[in-house]
């Protein structure tokens, strides 16, 4: 998917999900109150028509349950509706999410026969007791089955997986990206875990059973995991939840909740290279950094962070840091004086 393709998001929270994980009110998390029907679907695509700018890309997707979970009968009713709308030219692709124990053979068929072009699976974790302590309902072999399944039948694969779960660990959480990169998907979302309220996390939480996976903690982790899927040449199409007014306004009570988490891990990145560059570094020196263009900012750091860092880490007497109008490499050490 282009950068410029418009998503048109329909929500069915909760339809068709089996299970109650710990994590997930999706409710609050969309900000949808009841399952999108087909008339709902029929309107999205009319609204677009009217916003969106003409000769740009429109995907179509079911967010927010277990797309092929939902009863056959209103399954079809709702891609029926979609696949009028690609033959008709008012989108370009469609786009479902689902569970890895709600895919066979069948399933991919129904899909296939309804234009159906990427399928989204929910990993969240590929250690099994993760999984069993999130109540996902499913096992890491589920996911290795049903991404095989969706890749053999010629289908676009997106993974999504959540770092600090119950009984996650920085190690586990490596492990499960280096497992999902061993299935080669086309894209993966990743979603620190956020304690929304009205769930049985959030219930944890208060009673002191599960520990807060922080924002700090987050961008640690993420930002030894993103350059993992960058160095295999799969995407990073989401890091973080969206944000939306629920979730700023209470629903998120805790975790790794930012609306600019995105940005905060590749500052974070940026910072690993730079102290890599700085290693042995006699103190007292003034330090000058090249980044790339447009990087600056964020090798800065919020609030100047990764200044103050490298500055205290390596005791330099200054450290500035400049754009690289070449853009020969991402970081790259200018000059250091004393």
């Amino acid at each position: 998917m282009s950068a410029r393709a418009s998503i048109l998001p329909v929500f069915v929270p909760h339809f068709g999900c089996p299970h109650a994980c710990v994590f997930c009110n999706q409710r609050r998390i969309s900000g949808a109150d009841k399952p999108a029907t087909a008339e709902d679907v029929r309107n999205i695509i009319t609204h677009a028509a009217a916003f969106l700018p003409r000769g740009g890309k429109r995907q179509l997707a079911f967010y927010g349950g277990s797309f092929t979970a939902i009863p056959e009968a209103e399954q079809e009713a709702l891609l029926l509706a979609a696949r009028e709308a690609k033959m008709h030219g008012e989108i370009d692709s469609i786009r479902i999410s689902t569970r890895p124990d709600a895919i066979d053979g069948a399933v991919l068929e129904r899909l296939r026969r309804f234009c159906v072009e990427t399928v989204e699976l929910g990993a969240q974790s590929m250690d099994d007791e993760v999984l069993l302590l999130s109540g996902r309902g499913h096992t890491s072999s589920d996911v290795e089955r049903a991404s095989r399944l969706i890749k053999e039948a010629g289908f676009r694969l997106i993974l999504q997986m959540m770092t600090g779960l119950p009984g996650d660990t920085p190690e586990k959480d490596l492990e499960t990206a280096r497992r999902i990169i061993a299935l080669r998907p086309d894209g993966v979302r990743i979603y620190p875990t956020v304690i929304v309220r009205d769930t049985a996390l959030f219930d944890l939480w208060k009673k002191g059973a599960y520990r807060e996976h922080t924002v700090e903690d987050a961008v640690e982790i993420c930002a030894r995991i993103v350059p993992l899927f960058e160095e295999a040449d799969i995407p990073v199409i989401r890091l973080g939840l969206n944000p939306t007014e629920a979730l700023s306004g209470g629903a998120a009570a805790g975790g790794a909740y930012h609306p600019a988490l995105g940005e905060l891990v590749k500052s974070r990145i940026l910072l690993h290279k730079a102290e890599v560059l700085l290693e042995g570094i006699e103190p007292g020196n003034r330090v000058i950094l090249a980044v790339a263009r447009g990087k600056r900012s964020q090798m800065v750091g919020q609030h100047r962070e990764n200044i103050r860092r490298l500055t205290e880490k390596y005791a330099l007497a200054s450290l500035e840091i400049r754009e690289d109008a070449q853009e020969t490499a991402e970081i790259v050490l200018v000059s250091i004086e004393k």
